[in-house]
């Protein structure tokens, strides 16, 4: 009997240690060499990459290297940093879990005075002060398409990339250089955006069509506008002739009409065919552009007319509706300018904030101002097909006025404020205009080659305002050791910048919208701390006017002081000492209500842990004993 029991025991001790050995084992090969599965099972599918990100990683033309900075010692004690940079690393496990071997990730701590750090530095990462001890927090990734010292070679893979004129691999290296926890429905677009870039061989290529000396004049020395320059350092930048305009190639990846003028119907048969093909078009126009070299007429009329710029065919055909003889006025915007030794607010030159910017759209989402001048707006005509959204709008205190008026209020700018009349509506003074579109020029449908409509996706970028562009309204140059050195005080040229960053992109990218953000609100702990803030604001203005009231009594007591000075003080005393028990009564009732809410708060958070933790695992576990209870008397029936 006792033979027969120890013989058992060595059998199960037996089978438990093979069983922990092959449990083991198992877990090992799956973490190692199969990929798991994974399901996103969050409310708004944080994980769950759009298939235009999926698109971009399948089509990849070489393998890429990301490097994910993060300072971990310098940010112990910002929790909420830390959350996000799971949440970007989580981003981008689930890229590299996509790209099947062809993207790999490596994350870094750059402590300080490493040689991660003055890597992370050389690469372009922008470091932040305030963490623990006053370290600068890293915090961005960098994409190279060579591989890190030391790490895989890959020499199968880079192959196939393309060649310089010596025939050797064209290597690239780009940053994020922080992720901007501001900035987190963005965060997967951002990524997408670095991945597509680094995978295309060359700088993208972009044309500009313009009435406007936009790339300066060689003949009189000056220089092309700023925002050029900076379109030059990050795009292949070609100018192009309206005048012999009649096909747009469609290497072009992005054309800039600014201000066009009498434009020939050849170059206007172009443009409509571009955006049909799917070409990315940005269109500036403007009712009164002030950098326009015409020159001005005596006849006010006149003047207006040769300094006003559009596209009236095309606008027709696209749905859109603007009239080159308005200017929206907004009194609250309007920029404050010198004239004549006076400071004047310009209702015309307005300084565009966050509220008047779309915080949903990737072009605007993370600036902060835009300043224009005399510009227009846009709006649809009743029969349009096309949809407008909304880049940048005028406040709700807005109006429009005749151009001409405006011309002639030049010396007088405050003389626009006389019957100001707000209007209550934001008018739009630039958007995107999505189609689809068709054909504006039907007549021309026997040519060879003609397109009669666009895909239903197609868009285009309206700008009511060519004066945004300009060095004047949004940065200031000063000669430092004779060079030129710039200081922005507006974002205008960012502006410009991610607008053509994102046209260019592919149509897999300008398909990535934004997110939501994964830090989700405790609706019922807001609720609770809405109407406690409700309370002591009633409370915080029955002390004031309490206060209010004592010290008018006190004042009241005061011219009596001569002729009864011991009575007045006594009264005095009397009503300080009323006025201070008072306020004692009403803090004491400010902390029972600061009292109550953290009560209500933790009585909330009580009932939510004994849900999760006692009545949930008990749900289930009594589901599985009444699934087996069945499955039991179910086989006992089948015996018998």
């Amino acid at each position: 009997m006792a033979h027969s029991f120890l013989r058992r025991r060595t059998l199960l001790l037996s089978a438990l240690i093979v069983l922990i050995v092959s449990y083991g084992a198992i877990t090992l090969v799956a973490s190692r060499w199969l990929v798991p599965e994974r399901f996103d099972l969050t409310a708004d599918g944080l994980y769950t990459l759009s298939p235009g990100t999926r698109q971009i990683i399948d089509s990849a033309h070489r393998p890429l290297w990301l490097t994910l900075y993060f300072s971990q010692h310098a940010t112990r004690d910002l929790p909420q940093l830390r959350s996000y940079e799971q949440r970007v690393n989580e981003m981008l496990q689930e890229m590299v879990a996509r790209s099947h071997g062809r993207i790999h990730l490596q994350v870094v701590d750059p402590v300080p005075y490493s040689d991660d750090e003055a890597s992370a530095e050389g690469n372009g990462l922008t470091p932040i002060n305030g963490g623990t001890n006053g370290e600068r927090i890293f915090f961005g990734v960098v994409g190279t398409t060579r591989p890190p010292s030391g790490g895989d070679t890959a020499l199968d893979l880079m192959a196939d990339l393309p060649d310089d004129t010596n025939g050797k691999p064209v290597d690239r290296t780009l940053p994020i250089p922080f992720f901007d926890p501001l900035r987190e429905t963005f965060l997967e677009y951002d990524i997408a955006k670095l991945l597509y870039q680094l995978s295309e061989p060359e700088k993208p290529h972009i044309g500009v069509i313009s009435s406007l000396p936009v790339m300066g004049d060689p003949v009189q020395g000056t220089q092309p506008w700023t925002v050029m320059r900076q379109l030059q350092q990050l795009f292949d930048v070609e100018m192009l002739d309206q005048g012999k305009l009649k096909r747009i190639d469609k290497s072009i990846e992005v054309l800039l009409l600014i201000h066009p003028k009498n434009m020939p119907t050849d170059a206007q048969y172009a443009l409509d065919q571009y955006v049909l093909g799917g070409g990315h078009l940005a269109v500036f126009v403007d009712p009164f552009a002030e950098s326009d070299p015409t020159p001005l007429l005596d006849d006010v009329t006149s003047a207006t007319n040769n300094h006003s710029s559009n596209l009236p065919r095309l606008f027709a055909d696209w749905g859109v509706a603007y009239n080159p003889d308005q200017i929206v006025l907004d009194r609250a915007r309007a920029l404050q300018i010198e004239l004549a030794g006076a400071n004047l607010a310009h209702p015309a030159m307005l300084g565009l904030g966050a509220q008047e910017l779309n915080r949903d759209d990737v072009v605007t989402a993370s600036l902060q101002r835009i300043n224009v001048s005399s510009a227009g707006h846009f709006d649809l005509l009743p029969n349009a097909d096309t949809r407008l959204v909304p880049l940048l709008q005028s406040s709700a205190d807005a109006e429009v006025v005749p151009t001409q008026r405006v011309v002639e209020a030049s010396n007088n700018p405050s003389s626009l404020l006389q019957n100001y009349q707000p209007q209550n509506q934001n008018y739009v003074i630039a958007a995107r205009l999505r189609g689809p579109f068709v054909s504006a020029f039907p007549e021309l449908a026997k040519r060879p080659g003609h397109l009669a409509a666009s895909p239903n996706n197609a868009e285009v970028i309206l700008v009511a305002d060519t004066d945004l562009l300009t060095d004047r309204l949004w940065v200031e140059t000063q000669s430092f050791l004779g060079q030129p050195m710039f200081t922005a005080f507006a974002d205008n040229g960012e502006f410009i910048t991610n607008l053509v960053d994102n046209l260019s992109g592919s149509s897999a990218l300008l398909s990535i919208r934004s997110r939501s953000s994964s830090q989700r609100p405790f609706t019922r702990v807001l609720a609770l701390q809405r109407a406690a803030d409700r309370k002591f604001l009633q409370k915080k203005q029955e002390l004031e006017s309490e206060l209010a009231d004592t010290k008018q009594r006190l004042g009241e007591l005061q011219p009596a002081k001569g002729a009864s000075e011991a009575s007045t003080s006594t009264e005095q005393k009397h009503e300080i000492e009323q006025f201070l028990q008072r306020e004692l009564e009403i803090s004491k009732e400010l902390r029972n209500v600061q009292h109550q809410l953290n009560a209500e708060i933790d009585a909330l958070g009580t009932r939510l842990k004994v849900i999760n933790i006692v009545l949930l695992p008990m749900m289930i576990t009594l589901l599985g004993l009444l699934y087996g209870w069945r499955r039991t008397r179910r086989n006992r029936r089948q015996r018998t």
